[in-house]
C-alpha cells in the first residue's frame, strides 16, 4: 500500500491495518509527516510538531505489535490536538501573544486517555486568539487556509484542527466548541465533528478553563473524517474525571437498530431569520430523505424560543466571557489580534452585566432549557443546517448577498442554540456547492444522547460524498499553484 493511500484511511481502518501488520506505525507516522511538510506551509494548520517524539512512539507501537501485546483501540493512529488543550511539552497558547511560551508539563485528561489508547500525537493546531472568532487567524501564527479553497476560511475556532484532518495531516483529533467551533469548521472542510453533552468529555487542561461562562456553553470533542472515527475517539475520551467539576459519570451506551428506527426526527430546513443557500437547503432535504429511506419518521418542526436562546447565548459568549478576559488583556490591547479586538469592541458596546443580570440570565436559561427538553419527548433528534452556507472568503463573515450579511453573533446562528441547551450535536458532510465546497448537516439530540446522535449521523453518512480536497490529491500542479 502506497504512502499516499495509507494517510487517507480512517482512524478505525488504520488501527485495524496496524493490528494486521499491513504497514507499520513508523511508516504511517512518516507518511503523515511528509504530508505535513508538503501542505502545512500552504494551510498553516499546525503551529508545532512533535516529529521526533511521534517517531519514537511509533517505534514503540510497532514493538508492541511484534511482541503480540494487547493493543488499545487507537494503537498507532496519528492524531492532532487543538492548541488550547494541554499536551505535555507543546505550546498551548490559544493563538495569543499574551500566552506566548505557555508550555504545560502535563497532558490534559483527554490527551492522556488518547495516548493510553495508543494514539500518537503529531502536534498541535492553530486557533484564533482566545478562541473567540469565526475564522482561525491570529498575530502569533497567522491564518489557517481551507484545503478545499485556500482563499476561504477553515472556520473557527477549531479551524487548524479541521484543516489538518481534511487534508490528511492527521487521522483525527480534538477540538472545542462554545458556539459551533467544532461543527462549523467540520462543515467548512468536509469532515465530521461532535460537540458532546457537557460533562461527557473532561475539559480539564483546556483554555479557557472549564468553569464559569465557558462551562455553561463550552465543551471539547472529537473531529475526524468519518462518524465511526468520532465514535471511537469519543469512547476513549469520555468518562468521569474527578478533577473536572462538571464531569458526569455517564457510561457509554449502545443504540439498537430497533431503537434507532423508532426515533422521530424534527426537521428544520431553514430558520426564517437566517436564510440558507439553496444548496444548503438541498443538503438538509437530502439527509432527511436518507433517514426516511432507512425507515425513520422525519417531520417538519420549527422549534420555538430560538430567538430567546440566541440572545442568551450572546449574553454568555460575549457579555460574560469578555468580562473574564479583561484582566488578561488590560494594558496589552495593542498586542491583540484584530479579530479579538473586534470581539472585545462589540462586547464593550453592550450594557455591562450586573449581578442581577447574571441571576436573571441563568434563570431564563433554565426556563428555556426546560421548555426545549419537553420538545425532545416528541423529537429526540433534530436535523438542520450547520451554517447558512459553505466556507466564506477570508476576512468575510456573510453567507448570501449583502442584504443577508451576517454580524459577528450570526456566524454560528444554527449551532449556538445547542451550546446553551447543553445538547450533543454533530456535523457530517453530505454534498458540495457549485464551487466544490463541502456542505454538511447538523444532527442534535437531547442531553446525554450522544450515542444516538452519532447513530443517526452514521445513517446520513452512508450517502457517497467526496472527502478528498483538491490540495490533497497529490497533484503537483495544484500544489505548485497553491504555493
Amino acid at each position: 500500500m502506497s504512502n499516499n493511500r495509507i494517510i487517507e484511511l480512517s482512524a478505525c481502518e488504520i488501527a485495524e491495518a496496524i493490528r494486521e501488520r499491513e504497514f507499520t506505525a513508523v511508516e504511517l507516522v512518516d507518511a503523515h509527516l511528509e504530508q505535513i511538510e508538503l501542505l502545512n506551509p500552504i494551510l498553516n494548520a499546525y503551529v508545532q510538531l512533535r516529529a521526533d517524539e511521534a517517531r519514537e512512539e511509533a517505534r514503540r507501537a510497532d514493538a508492541l505489535v511484534s511482541a503480540g501485546s494487547e493493543l488499545g483501540p487507537l494503537h498507532g493512529v496519528p492524531i492532532s490536538i487543538k492548541s488550547c488543550i494541554d499536551v505535555a511539552g507543546m505550546r498551548c497558547e490559544a493563538g495569543s501573544r499574551l500566552r506566548k511560551g505557555n508550555v504545560p508539563a502535563k497532558d490534559a485528561t483527554l490527551v492522556a486517555r488518547l495516548k493510553a489508547a495508543g494514539a500518537i500525537v503529531l502536534g498541535v493546531t492553530n486557533t484564533p486568539e482566545f478562541l473567540m472568532a469565526w475564522e482561525t487567524d491570529n498575530v502569533l501564527y497567522g491564518r489557517t487556509n481551507n484545503p478545499w479553497d485556500i482563499k476561504r476560511t477553515a472556520g473557527g475556532s477549531s479551524g487548524g484542527e479541521s484543516a489538518a484532518i481534511a487534508a490528511f495531516l492527521s487521522a483525527g483529533g480534538v477540538g472545542s466548541d462554545g458556539g459551533g467551533s467544532i461543527r462549523v469548521p467540520a462543515h467548512y472542510t468536509g469532515i465530521c465533528g461532535l460537540k458532546p453533552t457537557p460533562g461527557r468529555v473532561p475539559t480539564t487542561g483546556h483554555f479557557p478553563p472549564g468553569e464559569g461562562g465557558f462551562s455553561w456553553i463550552g465543551t471539547v470533542g472529537p473531529m475526524a473524517r468519518t462518524v465511526d472515527d468520532l465514535r471511537i475517539l469519543f469512547g476513549v475520551m469520555a468518562g468521569l474525571d474527578i478533577t473536572d467539576a462538571d464531569s458526569a459519570p455517564v457510561p457509554l451506551a449502545s443504540v439498537s437498530e430497533d431503537k434507532l428506527k423508532k426515533t422521530r426526527i424534527g426537521l428544520m430546513v431553514e430558520d426564517p431569520v437566517h436564510p440558507v443557500t439553496p444548496e444548503t437547503r438541498a443538503a438538509v432535504e437530502r439527509a432527511a430523505a436518507t433517514l426516511r429511506d432507512a425507515g425513520m419518521m422525519v417531520e417538519p418542526f420549527q422549534p420555538p424560543l430560538f430567538d430567546r436562546l440566541h440572545k442568551l447565548w450572546v449574553d454568555v459568549f460575549v457579555r460574560m466571557i469578555a468580562l473574564a478576559f479583561q484582566p488578561l488583556v488590560r494594558g496589552r490591547e495593542s498586542e491583540l489580534s484584530p479579530i479579538l479586538r473586534d470581539y472585545l469592541k462589540y462586547a464593550a458596546s453592550l450594557p455591562v452585566l450586573s449581578a442581577a443580570d447574571v441571576i436573571a440570565l441563568l434563570a431564563e436559561r433554565d426556563v428555556v432549557r426546560t421548555h426545549f427538553l419537553r420538545q425532545t419527548q416528541q423529537y429526540p433528534i433534530f436535523l438542520m443546517p450547520v451554517a447558512p452556507g459553505p466556507a466564506f472568503h477570508h476576512g468575510g463573515i456573510g453567507w448570501l448577498a449583502a442584504k443577508h450579511a451576517a454580524t459577528f453573533v450570526d456566524a454560528f446562528a444554527y449551532t449556538q442554540w445547542f451550546n446553551l441547551l447543553g445538547c450533543p450535536a454533530a456535523s457530517v458532510p453530505v454534498s458540495q456547492s457549485q464551487e466544490g465546497l463541502p456542505i454538511g448537516v447538523q444532527i442534535a439530540g437531547r442531553p446525554f444522547a450522544d450515542e444516538l446522535v452519532l447513530a443517526v449521523a452514521n445513517l446520513i453518512e452512508s450517502q457517497p460524498c467526496s472527502r478528498v480536497p483538491p490540495i490533497a490529491r497529490f497533484d503537483a500542479e495544484i500544489t505548485k499553484l497553491s504555493r
